[in-house]
C-alpha cells in the first residue's frame, strides 16, 4: 500500500522508510507538501495535525492514497520532561549543534543519576479511505556530557543508551533502528495495521 509521509525531513524520510522496509507500506514524499503549523500540546495531537494536513492537500490535488506523519522528540526528567514537543524548535532559530550544546549547558553539572531522558514517538496512518491508526513509542537513556558520534540526526549525539554504552550518534543506523522510539512506534502501528 502505497503511503504519502508528512515531512520534509530527508534524514527522517530516510528512517522511516528502512523502518517500513518488507512491510506493507510503501512510503513516497509528497513533493507539494506545505507544512502545517504544530500547535497541539503532545505528539499524537501534532502528527494528527501533520497527518490530516497532508490528507487534506493529497484529496485537493485529486489524489486519494494512504498518509504518515510522525511527530517526536526528547523529554529530560531533570528538566521537567522538556523540550518534549518543542525539542526540533528548543532555543529558536539556531543550529542542530548549537541547539545541543545549549541542552548541554542547561545539565552541566548534573551527574549521570539526574540525566535521564527518554525519546518518544507518535505516529498517524491515514488511510484512504480515511481510517485514522495511531501508535506511540519510546526509548530510555541518559543525556551525554557531550556530543559524541557522526551517526543519526537530532538530539542523536547526545542520547547515550545504557545497553550499548553509546549514543545514538555513534551506533549504526541498522542498530538504531531495531531499538528507536521510531521503531517503536512502526512496530505498534504495523500491528494495528495488520489487525484492520
Amino acid at each position: 500500500m502505497k503511503a504519502y509521509v508528512a515531512t520534509k525531513n530527508a534524514d527522517k524520510m530516510r528512517e522511516l522508510r528502512a523502518l517500513f522496509a518488507g512491510s506493507l507500506l510503501e512510503l513516497e514524499t509528497y513533493p507539494d507538501y506545505e507544512e502545517v503549523d504544530e500547535t497541539a500540546d503532545d505528539y499524537a495531537g501534532n502528527a494528527r495535525l501533520k497527518a490530516r494536513g497532508l490528507h487534506a492537500q493529497l484529496v485537493a490535488a485529486g489524489t486519494h492514497a494512504a498518509v504518515l506523519a510522525d511527530d517526536s522528540g526528547i523529554e529530560v526528567e531533570a528538566l521537567g520532561g522538556r523540550p518534549g514537543v518543542y525539542s526540533a524548535r528548543y532555543g529558536g532559530k539556531v543550529s542542530w549543534p548549537q541547539r545541543l550544546a545549549m541542552l548541554l549547558a542547561e545539565l552541566n553539572g548534573m551527574p549521570d543519576e539526574q540525566r535521564g531522558a527518554r525519546f518518544v514517538c507518535a505516529m498517524a496512518f491515514i488511510t484512504a479511505d480515511a481510517c485514522l491508526y495511531e501508535s506511540q513509542g519510546e526509548v530510555r537513556g541518559v543525556v551525554a556530557h557531550d556530543q559524541f558520534g557522526p551517526n543519526g540526526f537530532g538530539y542523536d549525539p547526545i542520547f547515550y543508551y545504557p545497553p550499548l554504552k553509546k549514543t545514538f550518534g555513534e551506533i549504526a543506523e541498522e542498530e538504531k533502528n531495531r531499538l528507536s522510539h521510531r521503531y517503536n512506534a512502526a512496530q505498534a502501528l504495523l500491528t494495528a495495521l495488520h489487525a484492520r
